[in-house]
């Protein structure tokens, strides 16, 4: 592990309002700890910014001194992108200031917000924009590689709703992007991840969301997840935009509206959110209800931010996690033949695997409006391994790899970013699609040297 000198630590905590924590300080291990617990590196300082004016610092910081730079937001990136090896750490998390203007449905977001921040926020005013699914994910790292959640068939992806943004480039220059400033930069941040800078605040358009929503979830025996996937296909393929239905095939977590005899059981998770009057949303759910023999459903109105928060119990910090992802245009009978494999030889309680929908918004701008270009996704496939013991690594990241080989031959070619984990190099033009030339020319522009490389990185043209 590389160690800063006296001397250098000195100047890094000159130039700082935050907090410097260099390795060997007391606060030093607890800082470095990210959301993926497989994730275990040694940065030679983190800086805890206090505002953007520390961020430059820090930028300049570890460009002068040649040393690998990490930007931690949420730190939930499941390749632990948010920390790096001998380098400098960039802690937005005391920079989560979320400011609303309702009248304008606009809001303002500093990089260190969390859903949860955003939500509260947005929510007190009846508003919100489409984010992700679990509370404790940083607004920044979602963002910047697409994001989408309940929300996006009706509002679009995380990035359809961003409206500008404030970067600190390599050269340690603040620079505002937007369509009207810096417009090359602003196309690249909506889905080319952090390889640009260090957005330290987000405007985001709002929409009005809740604050009482009609969501929920419906469970099905394993036994019948032929039956009960075919008729989700047909289901949602004729859905309205306002109403987003996800699949989660996993081990019955201990639900209280399920009988105990369920619990640990293999299930076929139905989970929605209907985005409009939550009365009109009861008789469009309805035939939910009726694919096969119910185990049970717990399906009403609440508010939109509980619902935001209900699958944080199955994505705490701390476990071990790897994960593999394709987009889906379709979901074929051969992919439900697999998925139904898979569930049967789960390697541990807490794996599952999931289709979130999409489309409706999410597939009408043109592949090239923003860096995110797989308009074509109709579905985005996580394979969630997650387990405890680190003995159980093998077992668990072969039952995840062997899933996504034998769904490969259904998929659309493209990947969310954001699911992608560090030993996926090989996928990173898939991931920005046939935008990635064009993302290597803005690169080339904002950050020559590459200097912010510890991402799913795109190379300077």
């Amino acid at each position: 592990m590389k160690n800063l000198q006296p001397p250098q630590i000195d100047a890094l905590k000159k130039g700082v309002q935050g907090t410097v924590i260099p390795a060997g300080d007391a606060a030093y291990d607890g800082a470095r700890q990210v959301w993926n617990a497989m994730i275990d590196r040694h940065p030679a300082a983190i800086v805890r910014c206090a505002g953007t004016a520390d961020v430059v610092h820090a930028v300049n910081f570890a460009r002068d001194q040649g040393l690998p730079l990490a930007v931690r937001g949420g730190a939930h990136n499941i390749a632990g992108s948010a920390v790096c090896d001998d380098g400098i750490v960039i802690d937005l998390s005391q920079m989560k200031a979320v400011q609303v203007d309702a009248p304008a449905r606009r809001a303002r977001v500093e990089g260190g917000a969390t859903l949860a921040d955003f939500d509260a926020a947005a929510q007190a005013h009846g508003l919100a924009t489409p984010l992700g699914i679990n509370s404790t994910t940083g607004v920044a790292g979602l963002t910047l590689g697409g994001g989408f959640g309940w929300l996006s068939r009706k509002y679009g992806m995380t990035v359809d709703n961003l409206e500008s943004a404030e970067v600190v480039t390599a050269a340690g220059e603040v620079v505002h992007a937007s369509a009207t400033g810096q417009p090359d930069l602003f196309w690249a941040l909506r889905g080319g991840s952090g390889n640009f800078g260090v957005v330290t605040q987000f405007d985001f358009h709002l929409h009005p969301v809740g604050p009482q929503v009609l969501a929920g979830l419906i469970v099905y025996p394993f036994a019948e997840a032929k039956a009960v996937l075919r008729q989700y296909r047909d289901f949602a393929a004729q859905a309205p935009d306002d109403l987003s239905v996800w699949t989660v095939m996993r081990k019955a977590p201990p639900l209280p509206f399920l009988p105990q005899k369920v619990h640990g059981q293999e299930v076929v998770v139905l989970a929605l959110l209907y985005a409009g009057d939550p009365a009109q949303g009861e008789m469009l759910v309805k035939p939910l209800h009726a694919f096969g023999t119910l185990l049970g459903a717990h399906v009403g109105a609440m508010p939109y931010v509980d619902w935001q928060k209900a699958f944080d119990p199955l994505l705490t910090p701390g476990a071990r996690n790897y994960w593999k992802s394709h987009n889906f245009s379709e979901l074929q009978d051969g992919l439900f033949d697999a998925v139904i494999a898979a569930i049967g030889t789960l390697p541990s309680p807490q794996c599952e695997i999931f289709f979130g929908a999409i489309g409706g918004a999410t597939t009408r701008p043109a592949p090239g409006a923003t860096a995110y270009a797989h308009r074509d996704a109709r579905f985005v496939m996580n394979v969630h391994g997650r387990w405890d013991d680190a003995a159980d690594d093998a077992r668990c990241i072969a039952w995840a790899r062997d899933f996504f080989k034998a769904s490969a031959p259904f998929a659309s070619g493209g990947v969310y970013v954001n699911f992608l984990t560090d030993d996926e190099g090989d996928r990173v033009k898939a991931a920005y699609g046939q935008n990635y030339e064009r993302l290597a020319q803005v690169k080339r522009r904002y950050d020559p040297a590459n200097l912010f490389s510890t991402n799913q990185n795109i190379r300077p043209a």
